[in-house]
């Protein structure tokens, strides 16, 4: 396999809810490696092309989505694509944490489980995934304590090690450290940053300070388009359309 070529390529990418058209035909590709951030104001789309990756947008009964999304050279928005194949490829950790009511080895231990996982000993996996996330210090004599007893940070890190348990190819962030302290949206920046050698990190942030510290590449979303999108040393500091140009300087946002 070529790590030089994109992981994923989206073709003429729409998606509306009733009348409003949340995306407008979106064309790009996908770095295979690193941290791609998604940028853009409040409504302009970003969740939305999150969520098309693994096509959780679907769960909403008004979306309608056209177009390709190619994920390795196959497209995996055909009706036909095994939903539950490509959520386990595509991962994802959302806004908030949300700890499956188990303890904290049973939450990074069910996907594996449940995908019929097999090749490495649960323990050791376990153990693999929450040292990836930065959390297995805190958690490996708490291993049995019911995860909704972790603090907020290490919530979302148990996310992490829970989306890593069963071998994606790419991680969808959607504003993972929004809801954390400081010192604990650090821990969650810092395991990112230690992962994106060897995944496809999608990030969306409203927070471009987070955005210039940890991406590669940027894409710049307004009004439901695609503006721009280029690696993200040229995005902040040379873009080449007036609207990342002013988002970037703080005067739309």
């Amino acid at each position: 396999m070529d790590y030089n070529e994109p992981v994923l390529k989206v073709r003429n990418l729409n998606v509306s809810y009733g009348q409003l058209n949340a995306l407008k035909n979106i064309n790009v590709d996908i770095p295979r490696r690193g941290v791609t951030a998604i940028l853009g104001p409040s409504g302009c789309g970003k969740t939305t092309l999150l969520k098309s990756f693994n096509r959780l947008v679907e769960l909403n009964p008004e979306a309608k989505v056209s177009g390709e999304i190619l994920l390795d050279g196959v497209n995996v928005n055909n009706p036909d694509y095994d939903v539950i194949d490509l959520r386990k490829r595509v991962g994802m950790i959302g806004q908030v944490p949300t700890p499956l009511p188990m303890s904290v080895y049973d939450n990074v231990a069910f996907g594996p489980r449940m995908h019929g996982l097999d090749g490495e000993n649960t323990a050791a996996r376990v153990e693999r995934c929450l040292r990836a996330a930065g959390l297995w210090e805190e958690m490996k004599n708490r291993l049995r304590e019911p995860a909704n007893r972790l603090s907020v940070g290490q919530q979302q890190r148990l996310s992490l090690a829970r989306a890593l348990a069963v071998e994606p190819e790419v991680l969808l962030c959607d504003e993972p450290t929004s809801a954390l302290d400081p010192v604990s949206a650090k821990h969650v920046e810092d395991q990112l940053m230690g992962l994106k050698k060897e995944y496809c990190i999608l990030f969306v942030t409203h927070t471009l300070r987070q955005a210039k510290r940890i991406s590669d590449y940027v894409l710049f979303m307004y009004m439901g388009e695609l503006v721009e999108h280029g690696p993200a040393r040229r995005m902040f500091t040379q873009p080449t359309d007036t609207r990342t140009k002013e988002y970037v300087e703080g005067v739309i946002g």
